[in-house]
C-alpha cells in the first residue's frame, strides 16, 4: 500500500537564523530592508536563505500589515472582447507597468456573467486586494457599488454617471467623435451613417452624441445602427443593417476600430470600394486600424496611459487614505489615413 503523500516542511525564519548563526530579529530586519545589520551578517543570512530554501510567507505578512500588495484590474467585458480588443490589452499593460514600478501585483478579474459578478464581489470582500481599477463599468454596475460599500480605493477607466463619487480616468469621447465625423463630412459625403455600440456606458453614448453634434440638422436617426459590443462581429452585423436601410450610404463612422474592420469586411464583400464608394472612420487607433485595407482613419486614444494613470491614482489613495474625486481627461487626436 502506498504511503500517504505529505507536504514538504516549509523552511521558516528560525531555520534561516540557525543556519546563519544570528538571531531571529536580525533575520527579520534583513527581510524588511531595515538598517543596522552588519555586512557580514547580511551576507550570512542571504546565503542561509538560499541554502534552506526559505520563501517568505506573504499571507502571514499581509495579515500582520493589513495589506495585500495587490491591485485588481476588473474588466467588465465578455471573454471574446477581452481577447479581441487591443485597447484592453494596452490598458492592462499600462496598469501593470505603473503597479510594478511601485512593487504592487496586478490581479486581473474578468466579468462576463452574473455569476462572475457574485464571485468577484465575494473575492473583493476577502481583503485580497488593496485597490481596484474598473474598465468598462456599466450604469448601475454592482461592482462599482460593492467597491464603494467595501471602501476599497477605486478608480474607473471611463465615467459612468451612477458612480460620481469614484474618481475616473477617461477621454473626451464626445468631442473626439465630433471631430472625426466633421473630417468625414468635409470629404463631401452626404449619406453618413454610424455603427454605434455599448450605449449602456458613457463611451458609447458620448460617441453617438458627438456624431450627432457634427451632423446637426442633417442627422438621420435611421442611419444609426446600435450594436452591443465593440467587436469585429458586431461591425459586420451593423454594416449589413446599414446597407439594408440605405444602399446609397457613402460614409460610415464606426464606434471602434474593431467595428470599423467588420464594416470594411462587409463593404468589400458587397463590392464597395473604400474610400471611393464609402469612406469609413473608426475610433481608438488600435491594431485593427492598420489591419484594415486601406488603413483606417481614426481617433487615437492613449489606452496604455489610461491604465497607468488609473494605477497612479489608486496607489495615491492607498498611500494617503484620501480620495480625489473628479475626472482626469487625457488628450486624443484624429489620425487621418486612406479609408476616408
Amino acid at each position: 500500500m502506498a504511503e500517504p503523500r505529505t507536504r514538504p516542511k516549509r523552511a521558516t525564519i528560525f531555520d534561516v537564523a540557525a543556519e546563519a548563526g544570528v538571531s531571529r530579529g536580525t533575520v527579520s530586519r534583513v527581510l524588511n530592508g531595515e538598517p543596522y545589520v552588519s555586512q557580514s551578517a547580511r551576507e550570512a543570512i542571504e546565503a542561509a536563505i538560499e541554502k534552506v530554501g526559505y520563501v517568505r510567507n506573504t499571507a502571514a505578512r499581509n495579515l500582520a500589515t493589513q495589506s495585500s500588495g495587490a491591485v485588481a484590474l476588473i474588466v467588465h467585458e465578455p471573454h471574446s472582447v477581452f481577447v479581441e480588443d487591443p485597447n484592453i490589452g494596452a490598458i492592462l499593460l499600462g496598469t501593470n507597468a505603473a503597479l510594478s514600478e511601485a512593487d504592487y501585483q496586478l490581479v486581473s478579474l474578468i466579468i462576463d456573467t452574473d455569476r462572475d459578478t457574485e464571485r468577484v464581489v465575494s473575492y473583493l470582500g476577502g481583503g485580497f486586494v488593496d485597490g481596484a481599477i474598473v474598465v468598462s463599468a456599466r450604469e448601475d454596475d454592482p461592482i462599482a457599488d460593492a467597491l464603494q460599500r467595501l471602501r476599497i480605493p477605486t478608480v474607473l477607466v471611463g465615467r459612468p454617471d451612477t458612480a460620481p463619487e469614484l474618481p475616473s480616468v477617461s477621454i473626451d469621447n464626445r468631442t473626439s467623435a465630433r471631430q472625426i465625423t466633421e473630417r468625414l463630412v468635409a470629404t463631401g459625403r452626404r449619406r453618413i451613417g454610424m455603427i454605434a455600440a455599448a450605449l449602456d456606458r458613457d463611451s458609447g453614448r458620448d460617441r453617438l452624441a458627438g456624431f450627432r453634434d457634427a451632423l446637426g440638422d442633417r442627422f438621420d436617426a435611421t442611419l444609426v445602427v446600435d450594436v452591443p459590443l465593440y467587436s469585429f462581429h458586431a461591425g459586420q452585423e451593423g454594416m449589413r443593417a446599414l446597407l439594408d436601410r440605405a444602399p446609397d450610404i457613402n460614409g460610415v463612422f464606426a464606434a471602434s476600430d474593431a467595428i470599423a474592420a467588420g464594416a470594411v469586411d462587409v463593404l468589400r464583400a458587397d463590392g464597395r470600394r473604400i474610400p471611393d464608394d464609402v469612406g469609413v472612420v473608426g475610433f481608438d487607433d488600435s491594431a485593427w486600424a492598420l489591419r484594415c485595407q486601406p488603413a483606417l482613419s481614426t481617433v487615437r486614444q492613449p489606452a496604455d496611459r489610461l491604465g497607468a494613470r488609473a494605477a497612479e491614482l489608486v496607489l495615491d489613495e492607498i498611500r494617503t487614505g484620501e480620495r480625489r474625486s473628479g475626472v482626469v481627461l487625457l488628450p486624443t487626436e484624429v489620425v487621418w489615413r486612406d479609408s476616408a
